[in-house]
């Protein structure tokens, strides 16, 4: 028997063909939406987007760490100089990126104030707010300390001891004549971590002193223009005896096999590194799980890698440590790092520039007058004015502090060039001059004394 709604054996494969992949069609359905209730696993990983200017050996491990802790997530790396971290964040959507990471305080204090980070929103427990004075996080919650980096000196042993000078045990232990030629001083105008090792010193030993301290150490010394790697390299036979730096580089240096030491000074200080979710950040979840394993204890061990070798944040992350490993939290609380790096952020730049006019500039005609002075000293001349005239800063502190000057200094980060402006080249051909006419009255003395 026929009938009109039977198909031939054509149709009816053809029909079997349509219902069998509306099956298959239902089938994925259903199992995309069993993915999609899966968190991680209902599509590729989604981005998170880091600004730094961490070297790519670091940030390898910690996005290795990172995908492995958060599958759902894939780290993209954006290199960028702290002096470039404004210009690029002020950009529309802040040019993607999620979270900046970065030693440059100055650096986040700035951004802070242009609105580019929003609230950081994790939990802190077990992260200390302080360090001795040194504040480690933001107090409105902004952006938070990640690591450290400790000042203090690299030495080559035999070569101090060929000299007769003793290890330094704080600052002005390298005011010492017989270090002239021998010490390799990083210029704060030009190197990223040394305008707070001027400050350091300043806020240890008072304006008037630390300058005077800061004027006979350039004045024997070598300054560095470029990089915390070139100090040590600066280290070694017929060369710098002992130079200043930061923990870190030359912890990379001995582990490469350099035969240098390094001293932590009584008063020392602590240059943190810092990070925080940008304002207009894409992926907040994604941003906020990357600051949290940065701050865990699996990130900051990662820290404190012999490749690595930064000093952690989270106390914690110490045990099991080496035994010489720095523990900065143990010398705090025996009164050490009263270094205030809230009270002199403001200043930093400007105590840059005060170092670039007084010593830098015509460095060799300051090394020379230094010279002539220690010699004047050793015959038995009476050289305190001579002395008190060469290491008299150009304004004092109360003038310093004033917010006018300071503004003028605002926009110069780490690392960049002058900031045009009239005003503030008034300000620094001033100093300049300030010091050509401190040398010359000097000379004047020394020419009086047979010197």
């Amino acid at each position: 028997m026929c009938h009109e709604s039977m198909k031939g054996p054509e149709e009816a494969r053809t029909l079997h063909a349509l219902m069998g992949r509306r099956r298959m069609l239902a089938m994925l359905a259903h199992g995309a939406l069993a993915l999609a209730a899966r968190p991680g696993l209902a599509a590729a990983p989604a981005s998170v987007v880091v600004m730094t200017g961490y070297p790519e050996e670091v940030m390898a491990r910690f996005e290795a760490g990172f995908e492995r802790r958060y599958p759902q997530y894939r780290l993209r790396i954006l290199w960028r100089m702290p002096g470039d971290a404004l210009p690029y964040l002020s950009q529309p959507g802040q040019g993607g990126v999620d979270v900046y990471w970065s030693a440059s305080p100055r650096t986040f204090s700035r951004l802070k104030q242009a609105g580019a980070f929003q609230p950081l929103g994790i939990e802190r427990a077990g992260l200390p707010e302080k360090i001795g004075a040194i504040q480690l996080t933001d107090p409105d919650g902004y952006f938070t300390a990640s690591e450290m980096a400790g000042y203090g000196f690299v030495y080559d042993p035999d070569a101090l001891s060929g000299l007769g000078v003793p290890v330094p045990k704080d600052w002005s232990g390298l005011a010492d004549p017989r270090l002239a030629g021998r010490i390799a001083v990083p210029n704060p105008a030009r190197v990223g971590f040394a305008p707070v090792m001027v400050d350091i010193v300043l806020q240890c030993y008072g304006w008037e002193r630390g300058w005077a301290l800061w004027a006979e150490i350039a004045g024997m010394a070598t300054l560095i223009g470029s990089g915390g790697r070139r100090v040590a390299e600066e280290i070694g036979p017929d060369r710098a005896a002992i130079g200043l730096s930061i923990d870190f580089f030359i912890a990379a240096a001995i582990a490469g096999g350099a035969p240098l030491r390094f001293a932590y000074p009584v008063q020392g200080g602590i240059n943190p590194a810092h990070i925080a979710i940008t304002a207009a950040a894409g992926n907040v979840e994604g941003a906020r799980a990357f600051v949290e394993f940065v701050l865990s204890d699996d990130g900051q061990r990662l820290l404190a890698d012999p490749d690595i070798r930064k000093l952690p944040v989270r106390p914690s992350a110490y045990a099991g440590l080496p035994a010489d490993y720095h523990n900065p939290f143990v010398v705090a609380s025996a009164g050490g790092y009263r270094y205030d790096n809230e009270a002199g952020r403001e200043r930093l730049a400007l105590v840059s520039s005060i170092f670039e006019q007084m010593f830098a500039q015509g460095h060799e005609r300051f090394v020379s007058i230094w010279a002539r002075l220690h010699a004047a000293e050793r015959s038995g001349h009476d050289m305190r004015a001579a002395r008190a005239r060469l290491c008299a800063p150009p304004l004092d502190e109360q003038r310093a502090a004033d917010p006018a000057l300071l503004a003028l200094f605002r926009e110069r980060f780490e690392g960049a060039e002058n900031v045009d402006g009239a005003a503030l080249q008034q300000v620094e051909v001033g100093w300049q001059w300030s010091a050509a006419v401190a040398r010359s009255e000097v000379e004047r003395l020394l020419d009086g004394a047979g010197a």
